[in-house]
């Protein structure tokens, strides 16, 4: 069952004399307008009603009253259906017209008081439920109704003097005890809104005025509050949204269209940096996102937004001292911002303060265990926690983390040189001369290696043999390495010197 149909059985189950009614004999049209057609639209209106198919038995609805407009049934069953579809503002005429054609029709009475119920228009709904008891003082459902309205006079007038003391979290209390039974009246969700903005749920009172841009005609100013809402909490798109709303009513609006300029400028900003990231290109990202800072810099949400995306892009560009400046930043306005921790623990990686890296994955890690990317870094920063506290090839060449290989190429070909055993006469000097050698052979032939280099920046040693079992592979048998130190590897040594060695 649709939940439109739904909705219709649950108002037909609240007019007790809708099935009467239904089941009546049309009294026959006093216009005497084709009344065979008339009576087929009434038949054809009431079936679809029931099947909750509103749209179309509101056109034969229409229709039926084109042709008998002095039918109060037809008007009664047209209200049934606007009500049915939530319009109570078109339900309302019908109503009146129905009593003004049979004053002693009780039960359209009833369901006008309702509606007004529902309006929060207590005055009107009680004269409607006084009425009713005048003529049929057993009227339950009167009674019933009746019964709410003085409390919720008490309670509104009390809930003004608590917003005037502030006392928000009672005040709210209240308000939502009158909104359950005048659940259409935007006076009672606009001051249930105003205490969740006091006590800080802006979500909650979005989600109150939202419904008052259609419970007012051309509720402009509906639209631009949600809009603003929207936008101070950092939901850009549907604040770009609501005051499009807004504008369809009137395109000068004095506060919409500026609103609606800055929004969008500062939402165009954020796409084209995104972009730029998406392609590599950090150093245009970073152009854009301090514009979008200049352009809003005083709301909290677009600045840690502004502010995490060049930390990340300082990150990708391998600028250290920006990128730990403006992640820091970040987590001073948000310590648990996981993606932060996650850039500046990269970039302590990159500065090889392996320490810091653990410890910022540690905290992402403990903020959200579930998250795959933020394990494998833990892991990574404490491998390379470990390595560091053994052999570090890149110290060993005398190079960054960031080197390219035409530096590491080079760095190698001046320490071979220097190293080079046949440089040395002495016993012990030529010894400890062919052990540094052999480490700068080895730190060539990992990091010129993009393979293995992608592995020891992972925190693990290709030539570690300890780690080559971990993974399953024979500890000797990657055919050892042989390298010539100005050359590609293999081949003939400096001077006729030549090293074979696992």
């Amino acid at each position: 069952m649709s939940w439109e149909t739904l909705g219709v059985y649950r108002l037909l189950s609240s007019i007790p004399l809708f099935v009467i009614i239904v089941n009546l004999q049309y009294e026959g049209s006093e216009g005497g307008a084709n009344p065979q057609e008339i009576d087929q639209h009434l038949k054809l209106g009431t079936q679809l009603l029931s099947a909750g198919q509103l749209a179309d038995a509101l056109s034969h609805f229409h229709a039926a009253i084109d042709g008998d407009p002095d039918n109060y049934l037809t008007y009664f069953r047209r209200a049934t259906v606007y009500l049915a579809m939530g319009k109570s503002r078109q339900a309302l005429p019908d109503l009146t017209k129905v009593i003004r054609l049979k004053p002693d029709f009780t039960q359209a009475r009833v369901q006008r008081a309702n509606v007004y119920l529902k309006q929060g228009k207590l005055n009107d709904a009680e004269n409607d439920y006084m009425e009713v008891l005048r003529v049929n003082p057993s009227n339950e459902d009167a009674k019933t109704q009746l019964g709410f309205i003085e409390p919720i006079r008490e309670a509104v007038m009390e809930t003004d003097e608590m917003m005037t003391q502030g006392r928000w979290n009672e005040a709210i209390e209240l308000l939502t005890v009158a909104i359950e039974k005048c659940v259409w009246d935007p006076s009672l969700r606009e001051k249930r809104a105003q205490c969740y903005m006091e006590i800080g749920e802006h979500f909650k009172a979005i989600n109150d005025i939202k419904p008052t841009t259609k419970m007012r005609p051309d509720n402009t100013e509906a639209y631009f509050r949600v809009s603003k809402m929207y936008y101070d909490v950092g939901e850009l798109e549907d604040s770009l949204t609501e005051v499009r709303e807004c504008l369809k009513l009137d395109p000068d609006h004095k506060s919409c269209f500026p609103h609606y300029k800055h929004a969008k400028k500062l939402n165009k900003l954020y796409d084209s940096a995104q972009n730029f990231i998406n392609e590599g290109r950090f150093e245009d990202a970073i152009t854009k996102l301090e514009a979008a800072l200049r352009l809003e810099p005083e709301i909290w949400a677009y600045v840690l937004r502004s502010k995490s995306k060049i930390c990340h892009s300082f990150r990708e560009l391998k600028d250290v001292p920006h990128a730990i400046k403006n992640c820091a930043e970040v987590l001073e306005m948000d310590e648990n911002n996981i993606e932060a921790l996650v850039d500046r623990a990269e970039t302590y990686i990159l500065a090889e303060e392996f320490e810091r890296a653990v410890e910022d994955y540690q905290k992402a890690h403990d903020i959200d265990n579930n998250l795959r990317h933020v394990a494998e870094g833990l892991e990574k920063a404490k491998r390379l926690l470990k390595q560091s506290q053994k052999r570090d090839y890149y110290k060993i060449l005398g190079v960054k983390r960031n080197a390219r290989k035409r530096e590491i190429e080079k760095a190698y070909r001046k320490l071979a040189a220097e190293w080079h055993p046949d440089n040395f006469r002495g016993e012990d000097e030529k010894k400890a001369a062919e052990k540094k050698f052999i480490e700068i052979a080895a730190a060539r032939e990992v990091l010129a290696d993009p393979e293995k280099r992608q592995m020891f920046d992972n925190g693990e040693d290709p030539l570690d043999p300890e780690e080559r079992q971990r993974r399953g592979q024979n500890p000797w048998g990657h055919h050892g390495f042989h390298f010539n130190p100005f050359g590609p590897g293999g081949g003939n040594g400096f001077n006729g010197f030549k090293f074979h060695f696992n």
